[in-house]
Protein backbone atom coordinates (compact mmCIF):
# COMPACT_ATOMS: atom_id res chain seq x y z
CA UNK A 1 0.00 0.00 0.00
CA UNK A 2 3.12 2.75 1.19
CA UNK A 3 4.38 1.96 -2.60
CA UNK A 4 1.28 2.70 -4.70
CA UNK A 5 0.64 5.72 -2.39
CA UNK A 6 4.22 6.81 -2.92
CA UNK A 7 3.92 5.80 -6.78
CA UNK A 8 0.71 7.82 -7.10
CA UNK A 9 2.25 10.87 -5.41
CA UNK A 10 5.32 10.68 -7.42
CA UNK A 11 3.40 10.51 -10.62
CA UNK A 12 1.57 13.70 -9.57
CA UNK A 13 4.55 15.36 -8.88
CA UNK A 14 6.12 14.77 -12.61
CA UNK A 15 2.60 15.58 -14.22
CA UNK A 16 3.04 19.26 -11.90
CA UNK A 17 6.37 19.46 -13.44
CA UNK A 18 6.02 19.16 -17.12
CA UNK A 19 2.84 21.54 -17.06
CA UNK A 20 4.83 24.20 -14.24
CA UNK A 21 4.16 27.12 -16.74
CA UNK A 22 0.18 26.56 -16.34
CA UNK A 23 0.19 25.69 -13.13
CA UNK A 24 2.06 29.18 -12.23
CA UNK A 25 -0.19 30.83 -14.42
CA UNK A 26 -3.03 29.50 -12.24
CA UNK A 27 -1.54 30.10 -8.80
CA UNK A 28 -1.79 33.82 -9.75
CA UNK A 29 -5.14 33.73 -10.83
CA UNK A 30 -6.11 32.16 -7.82
CA UNK A 31 -3.42 34.99 -5.73
CA UNK A 32 -5.72 37.64 -7.66
CA UNK A 33 -8.76 36.12 -6.91
CA UNK A 34 -8.11 35.72 -3.08
CA UNK A 35 -6.60 39.61 -2.85
CA UNK A 36 -9.82 40.82 -4.84
CA UNK A 37 -11.95 39.02 -2.52
CA UNK A 38 -10.17 40.61 0.79
CA UNK A 39 -10.09 43.88 -0.79
CA UNK A 40 -14.00 44.25 -1.60
CA UNK A 41 -15.06 41.53 1.01
CA UNK A 42 -12.65 42.43 4.35
CA UNK A 43 -11.66 46.47 3.68
CA UNK A 44 -13.93 47.82 1.37
CA UNK A 45 -16.96 45.85 2.91
CA UNK A 46 -18.33 45.16 -0.64
CA UNK A 47 -20.75 41.62 -0.83
CA UNK A 48 -23.15 41.79 -3.74
CA UNK A 49 -24.54 38.45 -2.24
CA UNK A 50 -25.58 39.92 1.11
CA UNK A 51 -29.17 40.82 1.75
CA UNK A 52 -30.16 43.68 3.38
CA UNK A 53 -33.39 45.67 4.54
CA UNK A 54 -33.77 49.76 4.62
CA UNK A 55 -34.60 52.05 7.41
CA UNK A 56 -35.33 55.61 6.89
CA UNK A 57 -34.27 57.87 10.09
CA UNK A 58 -36.25 61.17 9.99
CA UNK A 59 -33.50 63.54 11.56
CA UNK A 60 -34.15 67.20 12.50
CA UNK A 61 -30.31 68.20 10.32
CA UNK A 62 -27.79 66.06 8.57
CA UNK A 63 -25.28 66.86 11.61
CA UNK A 64 -22.30 66.53 9.11
CA UNK A 65 -23.99 62.83 8.10
CA UNK A 66 -23.06 61.43 4.83
CA UNK A 67 -23.58 58.89 2.25
CA UNK A 68 -21.57 55.43 2.63
CA UNK A 69 -21.03 56.31 6.60
CA UNK A 70 -21.52 53.32 8.92
CA UNK A 71 -24.46 52.25 10.80
CA UNK A 72 -23.75 50.35 13.99
CA UNK A 73 -25.49 48.62 16.67
CA UNK A 74 -23.67 49.30 19.78
CA UNK A 75 -20.85 50.02 18.26
CA UNK A 76 -20.37 47.13 15.62
CA UNK A 77 -20.79 47.94 12.16
CA UNK A 78 -24.54 46.53 10.52
CA UNK A 79 -24.89 48.26 7.44
CA UNK A 80 -24.18 51.95 5.82
CA UNK A 81 -26.12 54.93 4.93
CA UNK A 82 -27.50 54.58 1.35
CA UNK A 83 -28.32 58.79 0.83
CA UNK A 84 -29.75 61.56 2.31
CA UNK A 85 -33.02 63.51 1.21
CA UNK A 86 -33.73 66.69 2.31
CA UNK A 87 -37.68 67.16 3.73
CA UNK A 88 -39.24 70.05 5.14
CA UNK A 89 -39.16 69.41 8.04
CA UNK A 90 -35.46 67.98 8.02
CA UNK A 91 -33.55 65.06 6.29
CA UNK A 92 -33.92 61.67 5.95
CA UNK A 93 -31.29 59.49 6.65
CA UNK A 94 -31.75 55.94 4.10
CA UNK A 95 -29.90 53.13 5.89
CA UNK A 96 -29.38 49.25 4.75
CA UNK A 97 -28.49 47.02 7.13
CA UNK A 98 -27.86 43.39 6.89
CA UNK A 99 -30.59 40.87 6.95
CA UNK A 100 -28.68 38.80 9.44
CA UNK A 101 -28.81 41.63 12.29
CA UNK A 102 -32.06 42.13 13.84
CA UNK A 103 -32.38 45.27 15.66
CA UNK A 104 -35.39 46.05 18.23
CA UNK A 105 -37.69 49.09 17.80
CA UNK A 106 -37.45 50.26 20.75
CA UNK A 107 -33.67 51.13 20.45
CA UNK A 108 -32.45 54.32 20.67
CA UNK A 109 -30.55 56.10 18.00
CA UNK A 110 -28.19 58.66 17.27
CA UNK A 111 -25.94 60.50 15.23
CA UNK A 112 -22.43 60.76 16.43
CA UNK A 113 -18.26 61.30 15.02
CA UNK A 114 -15.58 58.92 15.90
CA UNK A 115 -13.64 62.03 16.72
CA UNK A 116 -13.47 65.92 16.74
CA UNK A 117 -12.82 65.91 13.29
CA UNK A 118 -16.18 64.27 12.28
CA UNK A 119 -16.67 61.28 10.71
CA UNK A 120 -19.81 60.97 12.05
CA UNK A 121 -22.20 57.54 11.80
CA UNK A 122 -25.43 56.52 13.34
CA UNK A 123 -25.56 54.30 16.36
CA UNK A 124 -28.42 51.89 17.06
CA UNK A 125 -28.25 51.27 21.41
CA UNK A 126 -30.99 48.68 22.58
CA UNK A 127 -31.33 47.96 26.21
CA UNK A 128 -32.05 44.35 24.98
CA UNK A 129 -32.34 42.25 22.08
CA UNK A 130 -36.12 41.38 22.62
CA UNK A 131 -38.58 42.38 20.08
CA UNK A 132 -40.06 43.36 17.95
CA UNK A 133 -37.74 44.01 15.29
CA UNK A 134 -37.21 47.00 12.91
CA UNK A 135 -38.38 45.56 9.46
CA UNK A 136 -38.08 46.54 5.68
CA UNK A 137 -39.41 50.11 5.30
CA UNK A 138 -39.15 50.81 8.74
CA UNK A 139 -39.16 54.70 9.77
CA UNK A 140 -38.10 56.32 12.89
CA UNK A 141 -39.94 59.44 13.65
CA UNK A 142 -38.10 62.71 13.76
CA UNK A 143 -37.30 62.89 18.03
CA UNK A 144 -36.55 59.64 18.06
CA UNK A 145 -32.86 60.11 17.01
CA UNK A 146 -30.83 62.54 18.29
CA UNK A 147 -28.00 64.50 17.16
CA UNK A 148 -24.51 65.87 18.09
CA UNK A 149 -24.84 69.82 19.31
CA UNK A 150 -23.84 71.82 16.36
CA UNK A 151 -21.43 74.86 16.38
CA UNK A 152 -23.78 77.53 16.67
CA UNK A 153 -25.85 76.04 19.22
CA UNK A 154 -22.28 75.57 21.39
CA UNK A 155 -21.41 79.42 20.22
CA UNK A 156 -24.64 80.29 21.60
CA UNK A 157 -24.30 78.64 24.97
CA UNK A 158 -21.13 79.86 25.46
CA UNK A 159 -22.64 83.70 24.83
CA UNK A 160 -25.38 82.65 27.73
CA UNK A 161 -22.52 81.29 29.91
CA UNK A 162 -20.27 84.27 29.42
CA UNK A 163 -23.42 86.64 30.06
CA UNK A 164 -23.53 84.88 33.68
CA UNK A 165 -20.13 86.08 34.76
CA UNK A 166 -19.71 89.08 36.67
CA UNK A 167 -17.47 91.25 35.00
CA UNK A 168 -16.97 93.27 38.44
CA UNK A 169 -15.51 90.40 40.01
CA UNK A 170 -13.21 89.80 37.21
CA UNK A 171 -11.98 93.40 37.57
CA UNK A 172 -11.37 92.52 40.79
CA UNK A 173 -9.70 88.99 40.20
CA UNK A 174 -7.14 91.34 37.47
CA UNK A 175 -6.75 93.70 40.37
CA UNK A 176 -5.85 91.35 42.66
CA UNK A 177 -3.22 89.20 40.43
CA UNK A 178 -1.81 92.39 39.30
CA UNK A 179 -0.15 93.15 42.93
CA UNK A 180 2.70 90.95 42.55
CA UNK A 181 5.18 89.79 39.92
CA UNK A 182 3.63 86.38 40.16
CA UNK A 183 0.18 87.50 39.27
CA UNK A 184 0.60 86.05 35.71
CA UNK A 185 1.85 82.58 36.74
CA UNK A 186 -0.69 82.45 39.42
CA UNK A 187 -3.36 82.91 36.59
CA UNK A 188 -2.11 80.12 34.16
CA UNK A 189 -1.98 77.26 37.69
CA UNK A 190 -5.60 78.92 37.79
CA UNK A 191 -6.15 78.15 34.27
CA UNK A 192 -4.27 74.78 33.85
CA UNK A 193 -6.18 73.34 37.22
CA UNK A 194 -9.28 74.38 36.14
CA UNK A 195 -8.46 72.99 32.76
CA UNK A 196 -7.07 69.95 34.34
CA UNK A 197 -10.28 69.74 36.55
CA UNK A 198 -12.76 69.77 33.67
CA UNK A 199 -10.69 66.94 31.85
CA UNK A 200 -10.81 64.90 35.21
CA UNK A 201 -14.84 65.50 34.98
CA UNK A 202 -14.80 64.75 31.30
CA UNK A 203 -13.35 61.67 32.06
CA UNK A 204 -15.54 60.20 34.49
CA UNK A 205 -18.54 62.53 33.85
CA UNK A 206 -20.70 59.07 34.72
CA UNK A 207 -19.49 58.91 38.14
CA UNK A 208 -19.90 62.82 38.52
CA UNK A 209 -23.53 62.77 37.37
CA UNK A 210 -24.28 59.85 39.66
CA UNK A 211 -22.51 61.21 42.73
CA UNK A 212 -24.47 64.52 42.02
CA UNK A 213 -27.75 62.69 41.66
CA UNK A 214 -26.36 60.58 44.73
CA UNK A 215 -25.01 63.98 46.85
CA UNK A 216 -29.10 64.82 47.72
CA UNK A 217 -29.92 61.13 49.04
CA UNK A 218 -27.01 60.64 50.95
CA UNK A 219 -27.53 64.62 52.64
CA UNK A 220 -31.38 64.09 53.25
CA UNK A 221 -30.45 60.78 54.96
CA UNK A 222 -27.83 62.61 57.00
CA UNK A 223 -30.58 64.82 58.12
CA UNK A 224 -33.10 61.95 58.83
CA UNK A 225 -30.34 60.27 61.32
CA UNK A 226 -29.04 63.37 62.55
CA UNK A 227 -30.27 61.69 65.88
CA UNK A 228 -28.69 58.67 65.18
CA UNK A 229 -25.32 61.15 64.73
CA UNK A 230 -25.70 62.59 68.61
CA UNK A 231 -25.69 59.52 70.12
CA UNK A 232 -22.13 58.46 68.08
CA UNK A 233 -21.16 62.02 69.24
CA UNK A 234 -22.05 60.99 73.02
CA UNK A 235 -20.57 58.00 72.52
CA UNK A 236 -17.42 58.92 71.28
CA UNK A 237 -17.39 61.75 73.98
CA UNK A 238 -17.79 58.78 76.76
CA UNK A 239 -14.93 56.78 75.07
CA UNK A 240 -12.64 59.79 75.26
CA UNK A 241 -14.08 60.56 78.80
CA UNK A 242 -12.46 56.39 79.40
CA UNK A 243 -8.96 57.53 77.76
CA UNK A 244 -8.70 60.61 80.46
CA UNK A 245 -9.73 58.52 83.48
CA UNK A 246 -6.81 56.24 82.22
CA UNK A 247 -4.16 58.57 82.17
CA UNK A 248 -2.17 57.92 85.44
CA UNK A 249 -1.92 54.24 83.89
CA UNK A 250 -0.43 55.92 80.48
CA UNK A 251 1.76 57.78 82.78
CA UNK A 252 3.13 55.45 84.80
CA UNK A 253 3.59 53.10 81.86
CA UNK A 254 5.84 56.02 80.60
CA UNK A 255 7.84 56.33 83.83
CA UNK A 256 8.04 52.32 83.89
CA UNK A 257 9.40 51.83 80.18
CA UNK A 258 12.34 53.08 80.67
CA UNK A 259 13.77 51.03 83.84
CA UNK A 260 12.18 47.96 81.95
CA UNK A 261 13.79 48.31 78.46
CA UNK A 262 17.58 49.58 80.72
CA UNK A 263 17.19 45.71 82.64
CA UNK A 264 16.63 44.43 79.48
CA UNK A 265 19.91 46.41 78.13
CA UNK A 266 21.76 44.97 81.84
CA UNK A 267 20.28 41.41 80.65
CA UNK A 268 22.24 41.71 76.95
CA UNK A 269 25.40 43.59 78.97
CA UNK A 270 25.43 40.65 81.09
CA UNK A 271 25.71 37.79 78.68
CA UNK A 272 27.66 39.38 76.25
CA UNK A 273 30.17 36.74 76.46
CA UNK A 274 27.53 34.05 75.55
CA UNK A 275 26.15 36.28 72.98
CA UNK A 276 29.92 36.31 71.38
CA UNK A 277 30.20 32.35 71.26
CA UNK A 278 26.44 32.41 69.95
CA UNK A 279 27.01 34.76 66.66
CA UNK A 280 30.84 32.52 66.77
CA UNK A 281 28.56 29.58 65.85
CA UNK A 282 26.02 31.06 63.87
CA UNK A 283 29.01 32.38 61.43
CA UNK A 284 30.28 29.12 61.16
CA UNK A 285 27.03 27.29 60.89
CA UNK A 286 26.04 29.85 57.66
CA UNK A 287 29.55 28.82 56.43
CA UNK A 288 28.75 25.61 56.06
CA UNK A 289 25.08 25.97 54.42
CA UNK A 290 26.66 27.81 52.40
CA UNK A 291 29.13 25.43 51.18
CA UNK A 292 26.28 23.37 50.85
CA UNK A 293 23.78 26.03 48.83
CA UNK A 294 24.73 23.62 45.37
CA UNK A 295 23.75 20.58 46.72
CA UNK A 296 20.36 21.79 48.33
CA UNK A 297 19.97 23.31 45.08
CA UNK A 298 20.74 20.17 43.21
CA UNK A 299 18.54 18.38 45.80
CA UNK A 300 15.43 20.41 45.51
CA UNK A 301 15.59 22.21 41.67
CA UNK A 302 13.71 25.15 41.10
CA UNK A 303 13.07 24.16 37.00
CA UNK A 304 10.81 21.40 37.41
CA UNK A 305 7.61 21.08 37.45
CA UNK A 306 5.09 19.42 38.96
CA UNK A 307 3.14 16.24 37.26
CA UNK A 308 0.05 18.22 38.00
CA UNK A 309 1.52 20.90 36.00
CA UNK A 310 3.05 18.34 33.20
CA UNK A 311 -0.08 16.56 32.78
CA UNK A 312 -1.96 20.18 32.39
CA UNK A 313 -0.18 21.53 29.79
CA UNK A 314 -1.45 18.70 27.36
CA UNK A 315 -5.05 19.77 28.10
CA UNK A 316 -6.06 23.18 26.47
CA UNK A 317 -8.58 23.76 23.46
CA UNK A 318 -11.35 21.62 25.20
CA UNK A 319 -9.27 18.18 24.36
CA UNK A 320 -6.09 16.27 25.19
CA UNK A 321 -3.28 17.12 22.80
CA UNK A 322 -0.09 14.43 21.82
CA UNK A 323 1.76 13.83 19.29
CA UNK A 324 2.05 10.38 17.66
CA UNK A 325 4.30 9.00 14.54
CA UNK A 326 2.45 5.67 12.85
CA UNK A 327 5.34 5.71 9.92
CA UNK A 328 6.80 2.09 11.36
CA UNK A 329 10.74 2.96 11.51
CA UNK A 330 13.32 -0.15 12.62
CA UNK A 331 15.45 0.18 15.38
CA UNK A 332 18.21 -2.03 15.57
CA UNK A 333 19.97 -2.99 19.29
CA UNK A 334 23.60 -3.02 18.77
CA UNK A 335 24.29 -4.57 22.44
CA UNK A 336 26.89 -1.10 23.02
CA UNK A 337 26.88 0.59 26.70
CA UNK A 338 24.26 3.44 26.18
CA UNK A 339 25.33 6.62 27.29
CA UNK A 340 23.46 9.53 28.45
CA UNK A 341 21.87 11.90 25.45
CA UNK A 342 22.84 15.06 27.89
CA UNK A 343 26.75 14.16 26.73
CA UNK A 344 28.31 16.52 24.97
CA UNK A 345 31.76 16.02 25.76
CA UNK A 346 32.70 14.14 22.19
CA UNK A 347 33.38 10.10 23.29
CA UNK A 348 34.92 8.30 20.83
CA UNK A 349 32.86 6.00 18.83
CA UNK A 350 32.63 1.96 19.77
CA UNK A 351 34.79 -0.75 18.17
CA UNK A 352 32.36 -3.51 17.33
CA UNK A 353 29.83 -2.23 16.22
CA UNK A 354 26.98 -5.26 15.28
CA UNK A 355 23.16 -5.56 14.74
CA UNK A 356 21.63 -8.15 16.51
CA UNK A 357 18.87 -9.12 14.69
CA UNK A 358 19.62 -12.15 12.44
CA UNK A 359 16.60 -11.61 9.52
CA UNK A 360 17.97 -12.09 6.26
CA UNK A 361 15.51 -8.86 5.05
CA UNK A 362 16.92 -6.19 7.95
CA UNK A 363 19.79 -4.04 6.68
CA UNK A 364 19.89 -5.96 3.38
CA UNK A 365 22.56 -3.52 2.05
CA UNK A 366 24.65 -3.05 5.42
CA UNK A 367 28.18 -5.07 6.05
CA UNK A 368 26.74 -8.40 7.75
CA UNK A 369 24.75 -9.55 4.67
CA UNK A 370 28.20 -8.46 1.93
CA UNK A 371 29.18 -11.00 0.21
CA UNK A 372 31.98 -13.00 2.06
CA UNK A 373 34.25 -16.16 1.72
CA UNK A 374 33.18 -19.22 3.43
CA UNK A 375 35.88 -19.24 6.32
CA UNK A 376 35.14 -15.33 6.69
CA UNK A 377 33.51 -14.45 10.56
CA UNK A 378 33.47 -11.00 10.25
CA UNK A 379 29.94 -10.38 10.06
CA UNK A 380 29.52 -10.23 14.09
CA UNK A 381 31.79 -9.26 16.72
CA UNK A 382 35.10 -11.26 17.54
CA UNK A 383 33.84 -14.22 20.26
CA UNK A 384 34.84 -12.76 23.62
CA UNK A 385 34.58 -9.41 22.77
CA UNK A 386 34.46 -6.09 24.50
CA UNK A 387 31.44 -4.51 23.27
CA UNK A 388 31.84 -1.52 25.45
CA UNK A 389 36.03 -0.91 24.38
CA UNK A 390 36.34 2.36 22.11
CA UNK A 391 38.57 2.79 19.42
CA UNK A 392 42.27 4.43 20.45
CA UNK A 393 42.05 8.51 21.13
CA UNK A 394 42.27 10.08 18.31
CA UNK A 395 45.98 11.90 17.78
CA UNK A 396 46.52 15.41 18.55
CA UNK A 397 48.68 17.39 16.53
CA UNK A 398 49.45 20.83 15.08
CA UNK A 399 45.80 20.89 12.95
CA UNK A 400 44.05 19.20 15.34
CA UNK A 401 39.94 20.52 15.89
CA UNK A 402 40.14 20.85 19.81
CA UNK A 403 36.71 19.31 20.81
CA UNK A 404 36.22 20.48 24.33
CA UNK A 405 32.21 20.15 25.97
CA UNK A 406 29.81 21.56 24.31
CA UNK A 407 26.67 21.38 26.45
CA UNK A 408 25.44 23.33 28.52
CA UNK A 409 26.08 24.03 32.26
CA UNK A 410 23.90 22.04 33.95
CA UNK A 411 22.91 22.53 37.42
CA UNK A 412 22.87 19.04 38.26
CA UNK A 413 26.03 16.70 36.84
CA UNK A 414 24.22 14.25 34.33
CA UNK A 415 24.75 10.60 35.33
CA UNK A 416 27.40 8.19 33.68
Amino acid sequence: MITATADAIVKIVRTGHRRRAWLSAAGLILTFVVASGYLFLGALRVNPLASSYRITVELPDSAGLLPNQDVTLRGVPVGRVERLEITPAGVNALVNVKSTVPIPVSSEVRVSGLSPAGEQYIDFAADSDAGPYLSDGAVIAQGKATVPVSLAELLAHADGALAQVDTSKLELLKKELGLSDQGPQKLADIIDGGTFLLSTLDSVLPETTSVLRTSRIVLTMAADKSDGISVASDNLSSTFDGITKMRDGYRRLTDEAPGTLTAIDNLFTDNSDTMVQLLGSLTTTSRLLYLRVPALHALFPNYRTSALDAIGSVMHDNGLWATGDIYPRYACEYGNPRRPPSAADYPEPYMYGYCRDDHPGVLVRGAKNAPRPADDDTAGPPPGADLGRTTDPTPRGRFTIPTPYGGPVLPIEPPR
